[in-house]
């Protein structure tokens, strides 16, 4: 949006500029002012280090390293064009890298921050200060790293990746930078555009509510694994629900305990809603397709000159009744869930 200038009887549109245009380098001026004015695009920030490359083979640097109030480290990354690169992929590979950070290597890095920059303060003592801490406490410092991305604009597939990653936990804001030129002065207009600063209560509580749901999602899951005995020995062990049907057609047929009534027995379970055993010509083309039938292998089991496929993809509540009904009918038969 533009930003005008309001006279008695007119608006007048301050002219918008780049960065190029006014000759402006993207770390001699852009890095240089926002390291001493970081409130502009990161407030409650306090920068600790600039071009920090302090990480195990590689030569890669971070813009500016920063800890905020809540004792996070920010990863900074400034571009002065209007795409923006692919500056959040970057961002994530730094904040990775120092997601390892100790309180010891945070003071070393404040330290030379410091004498590159002439200030003189004992770095440890203004980083306490800074926190409200009368002592260091490893338990609480860097448990979390946010990435700011600050750019003169961002391609659309910049955003959409960090609308998706913010979705996902991560904790990425971008910003952007809009020089403007009016009559002899330059400025700069900062806007947050991820999240928008009104609406970062709501966005937050959206994350929570569905990172809720996808751990709901996850732990309704039965990853419960199954143990199939006969005689007391191990037939098979540490096996999914799916192939219970399919393990306990073989060890019957291993233990010789197929006759002609155990036969129709797996024929026409009565235990769940499809049949344990089917010929090719009995497979519906959806059972097909979702593979509950193997068919792409040859048949698994044998009856009198008849090839049968045998049944896998078992919900939770036809596991009991099945087992149930197989330890009844053969006694040798144990099948444990683990």
């Amino acid at each position: 949006m533009p930003i005008y200038e309001i006279t008695s009887d007119s608006l007048t549109p301050v002219e918008a500029t780049s960065f190029e245009q006014e000759n402006l380098k993207e770390r001699q001026d852009l890095q240089r002012l926002l390291k001493a004015n970081i409130e502009a695009i990161s407030p409650d920030t306090l920068i600790i280090a600039e071009e920090y490359g302090d990480f195990v083979e590689s030569n890669r640097r971070i813009d500016l390293l920063g800890i905020d109030t809540n004792a996070n480290l920010v990863v900074i990354e400034l571009k002065r064009d209007d795409l923006g690169g692919h500056m959040e992929l970057q961002a994530i590979r730094y904040a990775a890298m120092v997601a390892n950070l100790t309180w010891d290597q945070a003071i070393n890095a404040y330290k030379q921050f410091l004498t590159d920059n002439d200030q003189d303060a004992d770095a440890e003592s203004s980083l306490l200060s800074f926190l409200g801490w009368d002592s260091p406490s490893s338990e609480d410092f860097a448990q979390e790293t946010r990435i700011v991305l600050a750019a003169r604009n961002f391609s659309k597939e910049i955003t959409t990746s960090v609308l998706w990653l913010n979705d996902r936990d991560l904790d990425i804001t971008c910003v952007r930078l809009n020089p403007l030129r009016f009559e002899d002065h330059l400025l700069l207009n900062v806007e947050q555009i991820i999240p928008l600063p009104e609406a970062v209560d709501y966005q937050v509580n959206v994350r929570h509510k569905k990172r809720e749901e996808r751990a709901a999602r996850t732990d309704n899951k039965d990853r419960s694994l199954l143990s199939l005995h006969i005689d007391g020995e191990p037939f098979e062990t540490g096996f999914k629900k799916s192939n219970i049907g399919y393990l306990a057609v073989k060890a019957l047929e291993h233990a010789e305990l197929i006759d002609e009534a155990t036969f129709e027995f797996l024929r026409n379970n009565t235990s769940c809603a499809f049949r344990l055993l089917k010929t090719l010509d009995e497979i519906t083309d959806n059972e097909e397709k979702y593979r509950r039938y193997r068919t792409q292998q040859k048949a698994e089991f044998f009856y009198q000159g008849q090839e049968y496929y045998i049944a896998r993809n078992w919900g939770v509540s036809n596991i009991t009744p099945f087992i149930r009904e197989i330890e009844n009918r053969f006694p040798r038969i144990k099948i444990t869930i683990d």
